[in-house]
C-alpha cells in the first residue's frame, strides 16, 4: 500500500508542472504599452492567468517585476501570438493578448503590482 501510494504521489509531482504550464505562455511586446495605469517598455514578458471567462486574474511577468490585473478570456484560436492596442493620447493602450487557443481581453484593467 505505502509503494502504490509512493508512486501515485510521485505521477502527481511529475504532472504538476505540465498542468500548470497551461495556463502561462510568453509574449513580446515589440513597442512600450500601457495596461491600466502601468507603462510596459518594449521586451518578453511571461503571461499567466488563473479562472475562466469573465473572471480571469493575469500576470504580466518580467525580470522579477509582476503585474497583476483582472481580464476576460475567450476560447479562440490564433496562427500566431500577438496583442491588441489602442491609441490614447499618444501612448498604445493595450487591449487584448492573443495566444494560441485564447485571447484576454483588458476592460479598464486597474493594475496592482510591478
Amino acid at each position: 500500500m505505502k509503494r502504490l501510494f509512493g508512486y501515485a504521489l510521485m505521477l502527481t509531482l511529475i504532472a504538476a508542472p505540465a498542468f500548470a504550464a497551461k495556463n502561462s505562455q510568453s509574449v513580446n511586446f515589440a513597442a512600450p504599452v500601457k495596461l491600466g495605469t502601468t507603462n510596459l517598455p518594449a521586451g518578453d514578458y511571461k503571461v499567466t492567468w488563473n479562472g475562466t471567462g469573465d473572471n480571469v486574474q493575469v500576470t504580466i511577468a518580467e525580470n522579477g517585476k509582476t503585474l497583476t490585473v483582472p481580464a476576460k478570456l475567450v476560447a479562440e484560436k490564433h496562427s500566431h501570438k500577438g496583442y491588441v492596442v489602442t491609441r490614447q493620447g499618444g501612448v498604445d493602450q493595450l487591449q487584448t493578448i492573443q495566444l494560441s487557443d485564447i485571447s484576454l481581453q483588458f476592460e479598464n484593467a486597474t493594475a496592482s503590482g510591478r
